[in-house]
């Protein structure tokens, strides 16, 4: 039967963690672990604090810990042991045995000696740099090794101050990056002309889409700029067409059926727009989907705007089509 001793695990009615602790032993266990945390700061120098006086602030973190019950003072209480911790690490690295600190050029030596590296210290410098040349026993100094710890040995890999070889940096040679100008290339120059040219070809089409809108009269929008045999041109009529509703040259109402009926018209003068004549635009959606239900809804078998070789463009030297 396993017993427990009451002074250290306190009472049976005691719990760990109490939400409903007195309020005023909590401030005051808050008070003195943030003292404690004070007087263990992380600023502070290991040489300023002795090490009886880490071993007291632990004991007096301890007390208080028995009065913990809540997150709030566990996590300080841990801050405290954190700090104690580190200055005790720092005092240890800097601990002196004897008279003298720790050497480890004299530590290698000996070891090397155990080993039967080298039977005598050598004086000379050149000799202490000469460990490979005999054969060490390391299972010895593995022997001594194993009576002072229990962990399992296995098979490792040493790379330490004893037989270290320097590694000489190879120098790398690296070509030099040179640009062959055969596969540098200008990039195309676009000359006034070109655009020029371009800006007379979408002229030339307004004006051919006005002569055929005038010659058939009042005719259905879709009947008009839809061409059975090319989407692309179809949008292209479109786009030809609203240059002439900009300029309010043609009109576009909806008649007794529903359908959208297109005429040219007389452009309003300043004195109209000065008498409140406006003209209004639209943005009209036109996919691929709504072309097809054109041909089919309005029976369109051929385009009334004639079918437009394909455009080339000369961009420098080259052509587009």
């Amino acid at each position: 039967m396993v017993q427990f001793d009451t002074d250290v695990m306190g009472s049976p009615s005691s719990l760990p963690y109490d939400p409903d602790q007195d309020a005023a032993e909590k401030r005051d266990i808050r008070k003195k672990y943030r003292a404690l945390e004070k007087r263990t700061g992380e600023q502070l120098r290991p040489q300023d604090i002795r090490a009886a006086e880490l071993v007291e602030q632990v004991i007096e973190a301890d007390e208080l810990f028995q009065k913990v019950k809540n997150p709030t003072e566990a996590t300080l209480d841990s801050t405290v042991l954190r700090n104690v911790s580190s200055i005790s690490a720092q005092k240890a690295r800097a601990m002196k045995l004897g008279s003298a600190a720790f050497d480890l050029d004299d530590f290698v030596s000996k070891l090397a000696i155990f080993m039967g590296g080298r039977h005598e210290l050598a004086d000379d410098a050149s000799e202490l740099d000469d460990i490979g040349d005999s054969v060490m026993d390391w299972e010895k100094v593995g022997r001594r090794a194993l009576a002072k710890s229990r962990r399992v040995p296995v098979m490792e890999f040493m790379l330490g101050p004893l037989s270290v070889e320097q590694k000489k940096r190879a120098t790398v040679k690296r070509a030099r990056l040179e640009k062959s100008n055969e596969e540098e290339r200008r990039p195309q120059e676009i000359k006034e002309e070109d655009i020029q040219r371009s800006e007379n070809e979408t002229t030339k089409n307004v004006i051919k889409v006005k002569e055929i809108l005038e010659e058939s009269g009042a005719v259905n929008l879709f009947r008009f700029v839809v061409n059975p045999n090319d989407f692309a041109q179809s949008v292209e009529n479109i786009f030809y067409l609203s240059f002439l509703i900009r300029d309010g040259l043609c009109a576009l109402e909806i008649d007794e059926k529903g359908e959208p009926i297109i005429f040219l018209c007389e452009s309003p003068s300043a004195q109209d727009r000065a008498d409140g004549v406006m003209c209004h635009q639209i943005v009209m959606e036109f996919d691929m989907a709504t072309w097809r239900r054109a041909i089919e809804v309005f029976e369109i078998t051929e385009s009334m705007i004639p079918q437009r070789p394909p455009a080339r463009t000369r961009l420098g030297d080259k052509w587009y089509g």
